[in-house]
């Protein structure tokens, strides 16, 4: 029996709005190292899409990705570097999601 795919949005929460403009060099490694972890999900088809957001209240990050249940799909931030080294998260289940063929 095949279980369905389910789309969930993955928002990274950066620990202050102007961390895009005054991150420190820690944080730029730190920052290296969470998107290798996003390029290897995405190289694996797990994250549809992943990137920066410029949002004018401060920047975040943001990854679609595809998996069988919200439980995994936090997994996949909960061990994102970035949320290891103290950054939050938030995961969202996208129901009915149209996605390109």
């Amino acid at each position: 029996m095949e279980t369905e795919t389910k789309r969930f949005l993955y928002q990274l929460i950066p620990p202050r709005p102007t961390f895009v403009e005054d991150m420190t060099e820690i944080e730029r490694n730190l920052m290296q190292e969470h998107a290798h972890y996003w390029r290897d999900l995405t190289d694996r088809r797990i994250a549809v899409i992943f990137g920066l957001v410029l949002d004018p209240k401060g920047p975040w990050g943001v990854a679609i990705v595809e998996a069988t249940d919200e439980a995994y799909a936090r997994t996949l931030g909960t061990n994102d570097p970035a949320v290891k080294a103290g950054f939050s998260f938030e995961v969202y289940q996208m129901p009915g999601a149209i996605v390109r063929k």
